[in-house]
């Protein structure tokens, strides 16, 4: 039996007794609310309807971004991805972790050991920045030739001068839901901020320039371990989209007292922030290989793919 036949059967009794001079008012009113609810449970349902049509809408939207982190129960679990399958000859399958990401270097994390940060978010995801949405990435190779044309020729010779791989920029959409993923954001933004300055001032190692970070991509042989310096980066702060606030707390701390519980973490300062539901992230990195990295280079092993699979580095 439907939820609205019950209603209209026990609104047929109460007209009945209705007709009883002392519930003759008490069944009026009765009858009146009782068919405003079955009114309001029809409305009720096309609203559910709507909304529900809208959510489909809205998830159906951000899986087209091609969308590699798990969103169980509506979080972002940065710390998992959609496997990428390795198929073995003797038919296992292994997942693999192929989502695009850029390292935390080990000195910044040594030096935020025991503390709180608004970095705190990458050690989440191995120390790294991962870029939970399939970016759009940009490279170029180039081979310079030097053209040398003698007098009363047609054609000029090409003196070969050297090779690069140029600027790669990194186009990645960034969703915010909650507060979580909000963390997340202004973890990434800052991380770029923080991996484009040089020590200065009050810095210790005053001088240093900014690090190289590494980064991973797409398997073994397309983005493996490649040493990268960010050279640029941009975000856009929309207007027609919601923001998302979040508690961040920096300072104090002791990740090494709170696990042993030997000394009481000291308080930090805490904060605000409000992430943009929408935004585009922009980074520029070129590859930056040391004279001793360069002298290993082997071009038949390159050629081969060994270079890519050890994760030297070399693109």
């Amino acid at each position: 039996m439907s939820g609205e036949n019950f209603l209209k059967q026990n609104l047929d009794r109460v007209k009945a007794l209705a007709n009883s001079d002392k519930l003759r008012d008490l069944g009026a009113d009765i009858t009146k609310n009782a068919q405003g609810f079955i009114d309001a449970g029809k409305d009720f349902a096309d609203k559910t309807l709507g909304s529900v049509t809208s959510l489909l809408f809205g998830k159906t939207k951000r899986l087209s971004k091609s969308v590699l982190a798990a969103f169980p129960d509506g979080k972002a679990k940065f710390n998992m991805s959609s496997p990428a399958i390795e198929f073995k000859a003797s038919g296992e399958t292994k997942e693999k972790d192929w989502r695009v990401s850029l390292s935390v270097p080990t000195q910044v994390m040594n030096q935020l050991a025991g503390q709180n940060s608004l970095l705190d978010p990458l050690k989440k995801t191995g120390n790294k920045l991962v870029f939970p949405y399939t970016p759009t990435v940009l490279v170029g190779h180039s081979a310079a030739w030097n053209p040398m044309q003698p007098v009363h020729t047609n054609y000029p010779f090409y003196a070969y001068e050297n090779s690069r791989v140029e600027q790669m920029t990194i186009t990645a959409d960034f969703y915010v839901q909650n507060e979580q993923e909000a963390k997340y954001w202004v973890a990434a933004v800052h991380y770029l901020r923080s991996m484009t300055k040089m020590a200065y001032g009050q810095s210790a190692d005053r001088g240093q320039p900014p690090p190289i970070v590494y980064l991973n991509g797409y398997g073994d042989f397309t983005f493996n371990n490649v040493p990268v310096i960010i050279t640029s980066f941009q975000f856009d702060l929309k207007r027609e989209v919601d923001y998302i606030s979040t508690k961040l707390q920096v300072g104090g701390g002791n990740s090494s007292a709170q696990d042993t519980g030997d000394v009481a973490p000291q308080k930090g300062s805490s904060g605000y922030a409000w992430a943009p539901t929408e935004s585009l992230i922009t980074v520029g990195v070129i590859p930056q290989y040391s004279r001793t990295k360069q002298s290993q280079f082997n071009l038949q092993s390159f050629i081969k793919g060994d270079h890519t699979l050890k994760g030297d580095g070399f693109i």
